[in-house]
């Protein structure tokens, strides 16, 4: 495996340095930050990664909501000169009115960072799970063209997933993605919110989620790819803890 990223929530500074620290000594074969721009929290992703540099993180990757940006604004982190990396979302809807947003594509956006700021690398957003396929792939070929560096998939909850979206991605630097479903709660959220469907015989228990974030990072290592975890509602440890041994 080239890079391991671990996706926290950037809460607000004190603690997403906190979850930082944990993270890195649950797992010390993290190499990167994938920090989620989300509005209804006070940090903004792009303050979230100059925080974590601060604290001597070397990798941060602050995802992009391509629908706040104006046609006419700046760039979130074009300018800070520390940042190598970024990663073009199309943003989910804002969380009420005031929140003005543009009819941006993630496309529309990668081509500007492309554009205006050629030394940061760009990633985009994979999801086999919110349209057809070949709808998805037909997307996947405009960010290529618009100059994507490679791709983020949404997480993955089963191995026939993984290999058809490898046979898809085959060429594309990829960050495969895995985040815990502990409890039907977390299944339904995954359910309603990101259109997901799960094998039947799907294991919300958090033991078997730990075992197929392995399944995951062994995939990734043997193909020389990259991957992160988004380890979304359970504690820090006690997920990535016991993925330490994927390293050795």
């Amino acid at each position: 495996m080239r890079r391991l990223a671990v996706e926290l929530i950037p809460r607000d500074r004190a603690r997403l340095l906190d979850d930082y620290a944990a993270a890195r000594e649950a797992l010390p074969e993290m190499t990167d930050v994938n920090l989620p721009d989300l509005l209804r929290m006070p940090l903004r992703s792009w303050e979230g990664a100059s925080a974590l540099r601060s604290a001597g993180a070397s990798g941060v990757i602050p995802h992009i909501r391509a629908t706040d940006i104006a046609p006419d604004g700046p760039l979130p982190g074009a300018g800070e000169p520390e940042l190598r990396e970024i990663l073009v979302v199309a943003g989910d809807p804002p969380p009420d009115e005031t929140h003005r947003t543009y009819p941006n594509t993630s496309i529309e956006i990668i081509a500007r960072y492309r554009r205006e700021a050629p030394h940061l690398k760009v990633y985009a957003a994979f999801d086999p799970y919110r349209r057809a396929p070949y709808l998805e792939l037909e997307e996947v070929q405009r960010k290529r063209d618009a100059g994507a560096a490679g791709f983020f998939t949404q997480p993955l909850f089963d191995r026939r997933m993984l290999e058809l979206s490898a046979e898809w991605l085959a060429d594309d630097t990829v960050f495969w993605g895995v985040s815990p479903v502990v409890g039907p709660k977390s299944r339904a959220y995954w359910e309603r919110v990101n259109h997901v469907v799960f094998p039947r015989d799907f294991d919300t228990g958090l033991d078997a989620n730990v075992a197929f974030a392995r399944e995951v990072l062994n995939f990734a290592k043997v193909r020389g790819d990259n991957a992160y975890l988004m380890p979304l509602r359970v504690d820090l440890a006690a997920y990535l803890g016991p993925l330490r041994d994927v390293f050795f």
